[in-house]
């Protein structure tokens, strides 16, 4: 807790103490800004996991972060999907290799509570931040375009710009009369912690079934998270049974890929829904995560997302003023605008592919993976983009102004 003054004025100010919230707060302070971080002490994190990505990987190596979380990480080195329903139109089994496009894992899954825990020691031991543990109570204009946060206790804090990091229902949002849409899928997805009796080779493998996937994440020796999506009444007949019973379904679900299961952590059940906000940054303040954008656990996106926000945010925090310069919020919107709503619509429209019984809509995925398991090309465009944007369009680029060079025409071989 910072001292007892009743201000704080400085460069960067994070709102919101989530898992984007702390790593806002950290990088910035890396860049050798003066951050404050105001938000009230969270719940524990619960059982749930999540998956880094190579680019987040890149981004937390540069600003430091990535040698501790090296540790508590765990590598994915093959995705494998596979066609888990019963329907006339089947996909067939995809593999996805990072040694393919030279990486030496696609990301790193890791314990959100362990992540967090990691994250608040780097903030305690951190010169440049100040940690406020109090909500903000308002969010005020005090000159056109400039605010100031208002704590609990009365605190002011006023900064050059701002990271509104405070979730789903965001107050800095709502106080900047930014709109954003919501919306339901008729599914929740249930969240747990296995041990098995199989390696899982650091695969993670996701079944598309037809209420949704059902993924496993390697974590750690013969340790995986599982998140699988269901309907309501399927998930509440797999909460009825008791651990021994629901261990057996779950490995009946998975075809004993990983043998023999067993629960290690209660079994958590979360509602799907999605979000998206009007605008994503607005005067000083630039939105954050969930705070901008939410969307099912699909395709290890969401904090991957939130953390290119980070990226953004941070770069442009650090800016100098100039006169002229549109302020940081609109500059952040115009850079973020088209990664967000790319992935956001990829993400549901995936999801309700998944549900349609529409056979021409099976078909089209059915073959879409069809052509990503046999087509490298493709599939190799397709892994860069997922992994690193950007990465699979540039090398397609360079690979067009190559011409028919013989490393390209060994690559188009390939």
């Amino acid at each position: 807790m910072a001292g007892a003054k009743q201000s704080w004025t400085g460069d960067f100010a994070v709102i919101g103490g989530g898992l984007s919230g702390l790593i806002s707060a950290l990088a910035a302070a890396n860049r050798g800004l003066s951050v404050a971080l105001a938000a009230p002490p969270l719940a524990e994190p619960d059982g749930r996991t999540t998956a880094l990505l190579a680019d987040s990987i890149a981004f937390l190596k540069e600003i430091g972060l990535w040698e501790a979380m090296e540790p508590i990480a765990h590598p994915l080195r093959t995705m494998r999907i596979l066609d888990g329903t019963n329907r006339l139109i089947r996909a067939p089994q995809a593999d996805f290799r990072a040694s393919e496009i030279g990486l030496d894992a696609f990301g790193y899954n890791l314990e959100n509570k362990v992540l967090a825990a990691m994250l608040h020691g780097q903030i305690s031991a951190s010169k440049h931040i100040s940690v406020f543990e109090e909500p903000v109570v308002e969010f005020d204009e005090t000159a056109p375009g400039q605010h100031a946060a208002t704590l609990q206790s009365g605190m002011k804090i006023a900064a050059k710009a701002y990271a509104a990091a405070d979730g789903r229902n965001s107050m800095i949002r709502q106080q900047l009369a930014i709109t954003c849409r919501q919306w339901r899928y008729p599914q929740v997805a249930l969240v747990a912690n296995l041990e098995h009796t199989l390696d899982h080779h650091d695969t993670s493998t996701e079944f598309h079934t037809e209420t949704g996937p059902l993924t496993l994440v390697p974590l750690g020796v013969k340790r995986s998270s599982l998140v699988i999506v269901l309907d309501e009444a399927g998930a509440d007949a797999l909460l009825a049974l008791n651990e021994a019973a629901l261990a057996r379904e779950l490995e009946e679900r998975m075809h004993s890929v990983l043998g023999k299961l067993k629960l290690v952590s209660p079994v958590g059940k979360f509602p799907l829904s999605s979000a998206l906000a009007g605008k994503f940054g607005k005067d000083d303040v630039m939105l954050i995560g969930e705070a901008g954008h939410a969307f099912p656990p699909i395709g290890a996106q969401g904090l991957n997302l939130g953390i290119r926000d980070i990226r953004t945010a941070v770069a442009l925090a650090g800016e100098p003023l100039r006169p002229g310069l549109p302020p940081a919020g609109e500059r952040y919107h115009r850079r973020r605008a088209a990664d967000i709503a790319s992935r956001t619509a990829s993400v549901d429209l995936l999801n309700r592919s998944l549900l349609s019984a529409f056979l021409p809509v099976q078909a089209v995925r059915a073959a879409g993976l069809y052509l990503l398991a046999n087509a490298g090309p493709m599939r190799r465009l397709m892994m860069r983009e997922g992994v690193l944007p950007g990465m699979g369009l540039q090398n397609l680029s360079e690979r067009l102004r190559g011409g028919l060079k013989p490393s390209a025409m060994r690559e188009r071989s390939t």
